[in-house]
C-alpha cells in the first residue's frame, strides 16, 4: 500500500460518511442547532468544502473549481452564527460543490508524482507541513465534523446511519 492508496481510502471513507449523514435532510434541518453554540450542518458542509479548496489551492493554485460569489464569506469563522436561511443552499447544492471540489481534488492526487506528497511548504499549516499531510487532512476533514450531523439527525428521528 502506498500514501496515495491510503489518502484515497480516507477520501473514500469520509465520501461515504457525508453521503450518509446528508441523506434525507432538506434545505431546513440543514440549518438546525442540536445544541445551543453547535454550528448548523449547512454552515459546516459550506466550511468543508471551502476548506478543502483552500487546501487544494495551497499545493496547486487553480486545480480547484471556483466557488459561488459570496459562498467562502456566508461560511467563514465570523459567519458561524448566522441562521439566515438565504444565505445557505439546499443539500443538492451543497452536494454538487462537495462533488466538484472531490474532483479537483482526487485529480490533483492522481497527477502528483509520489515524491511530491513529501515535498513541506512554509505556507502549509503548522501540523500539515508536506503535501502528502495536508491531502490527508482534506480527506480527513469531514469526518471531524460528522459527529455533530448525528446530533441533528436524531433530533429529527432519522435512522442511524451506520
Amino acid at each position: 500500500m502506498t500514501a496515495k492508496d491510503l489518502i484515497r481510502g480516507a477520501l473514500a471513507t469520509s465520501e461515504m460518511i457525508m453521503a450518509r449523514y446528508l441523506e434525507g435532510l432538506g434545505k431546513d434541518d440543514l440549518l438546525i442547532r442540536a445544541v445551543p453554540g453547535m454550528n448548523h450542518i449547512a454552515w459546516q458542509v459550506g466550511h468543508l468544502i471551502d476548506s478543502e479548496r483552500g487546501m487544494i489551492e495551497a499545493i496547486r493554485p487553480g486545480s480547484s473549481p471556483a466557488l459561488p460569489a459570496g459562498f467562502a464569506e456566508a461560511h467563514s469563522r465570523d459567519n458561524a452564527s448566522d441562521d439566515d436561511a438565504t444565505k445557505f443552499l439546499a443539500p443538492e447544492e451543497y452536494l454538487a460543490l462537495w462533488n466538484a471540489q472531490r474532483t479537483a481534488t482526487k485529480a490533483l492526487l492522481e497527477s502528483l508524482p509520489d515524491e511530491e506528497l513529501d515535498r513541506a511548504d512554509p505556507k502549509f499549516p503548522s501540523f500539515t507541513p508536506t503535501v502528502g499531510q495536508l491531502l490527508h487532512l482534506a480527506a480527513n476533514h469531514p469526518v471531524l465534523h460528522a459527529g455533530q450531523f448525528v446530533a441533528v439527525r436524531r433530533k429529527l428521528g432519522l435512522p442511524i446511519a451506520f
